[in-house]
């Protein structure tokens, strides 16, 4: 089914460039990929692990096409997974994070992946006009679905960044007159500081992580340029997105769902996803909350007005003498505070007393930590302000873009 449309994409756009390696410069029209991929050498055995920021990557995953091979990309570094377990169903294996705790596989059907990349394109209005600057990993969920299927199932063209650096993307964009750019928060603060955001960009993306309200207002104020936020996830690909010509005024806001998603929260207030884009299941442990063209997220979610707001995260909830509160909430309240440029909340276990919780705080500000409780105290109630206060240079984050809790747990409270 794959491969198929994408000899259809390739005939139809034959001349066209589909590919550019902002490394070497070269360039591939569609007949040019599609010629590279027919002879495209494989292992006899086993998984197909693209990897890479290259255009090698793109030729691994239509040689695995071609063959029937399952397809599961790699970060570099990343280990595969093991084989032992149980069959699999399907033709793709991703990962999860592991923000929040421990990596999972995740099984997924030709017809899914095709979904998804559909979903995508027609709600984003991806355009072959509009090429991708491909800066962000390819073996990420986000990477693959909003850059390497839109290019193979609907001739998007993808232009390769090795690496987010601003001199890179200044290069990468030269000769361009209009460009598609998804990025996460990181990425688009570090550009934006560094003034290097390309001017041929029309279509701005931010996903991978909360997008701030202060970095969206600021490169809107800067430049007249409107970073989208998305959601999405492994098991179900993209969920909601924020179609809006202006800024958010709510950082909750998730945006919309995405054309052909259906979007809903059960009695604990969990986001619900169905639609055809869904995954197979976990592999090799399934779950009840994955399966069935339906995944139960853990994201605490209202929707109003067919909008989706985030209001956190069942496993991150905090639990202070009783009483819950989510990260989101304290980090979105730190946020509005001029001086606050990056923040990071999360829960331990309290030292002082049992079944309760010490709120953390991780933060990149030249505020201290006095004028920052009171600034938090004009809008949340005193227990719900952090007693651990941890200033950073910064916030190291992930291949994927991302911050993890679970992570900066470990290093400064030794829980898990």
């Amino acid at each position: 089914m794959l491969y198929e449309r994408w000899r259809q994409v390739a005939a139809e756009r034959g001349g066209e460039i589909a590919l550019r390696d902002g490394t070497s410069g070269r360039r591939w029209t569609f007949a040019e990929l599609a010629a590279q991929g027919e002879s495209r050498p494989l292992a006899e055995h086993g998984l197909v692990h693209p990897t890479g920021q290259t255009p090698e990557f793109i030729l691994d995953v239509l040689a695995a096409w071609r063959a029937g091979r399952l397809v599961c990309p790699l970060e570099l570094g990343q280990a595969a997974p093991d084989l032992s377990g149980p069959p699999m169903t399907g033709v793709h294996l991703k990962s999860t994070s592991g923000t929040a705790g421990v990596p999972r596989w995740v099984a997924l059907t030709a017809a899914q992946l095709a979904a998804d990349a559909e979903n995508i394109v027609a709600t984003m209005g991806l355009r072959p006009d509009w090429p991708n600057l491909g800066v962000i990993s390819l073996a990420h969920s986000y990477g693959f679905s909003n850059l390497v299927t839109p290019l193979l199932l609907h001739g998007i063209p993808l232009i390769l960044v090795p690496a987010p650096l601003p001199e890179m993307i200044r290069r990468a964009a030269e000769g361009e007159a209009q460009l598609t750019l998804p990025a996460v928060p990181s990425m688009w603060r570090a550009w934006h500081e560094a003034r290097a955001i390309p001017a041929a960009v029309r279509l701005a993306i931010s996903a991978g992580a909360a997008l701030p309200l202060n970095l969206e207002q600021s490169v809107f104020a800067a430049s007249g340029l409107k970073l989208h936020n998305f959601l999405g996830a492994s098991e179900c690909g993209g969920m909601a997105y924020d179609a809006s010509a202006i800024p958010r005024t709510d950082g909750a806001l998730a945006g919309s769902p995405l054309q052909k998603v259906g979007l809903s929260t059960n009695e604990y207030g969990a986001l619900i996803v169905q639609s055809a884009a869904v995954a197979e299941t976990y592999w090799p442990q399934p779950s009840l909350t994955l399966g069935g063209g339906k995944f139960q997220t853990s994201d605490l979610a209202e929707i109003v007005d067919g909008q989706v707001f985030i209001r956190g995260r069942q496993s991150d909830e905090i639990n202070v003498a009783g009483r819950k509160v989510t990260p989101e909430t304290i980090e979105r309240a730190l946020l509005r505070h001029p001086d606050v440029r990056e923040c990071l909340v999360f829960g331990a276990p309290s030292r002082a007393a049992e079944r309760t919780e010490t709120i953390f705080a991780v933060l990149v500000s030249g505020a201290t930590e006095a004028e920052l409780k009171q600034f938090l105290l004009q809008s949340l109630p005193a227990w719900q302000l952090p007693r651990e206060w941890h200033f950073v240079a910064a916030l190291a984050v992930n291949a994927r873009g991302k911050i993890s809790r679970a992570e900066w747990r470990r290093k400064l409270a030794g829980v898990t």
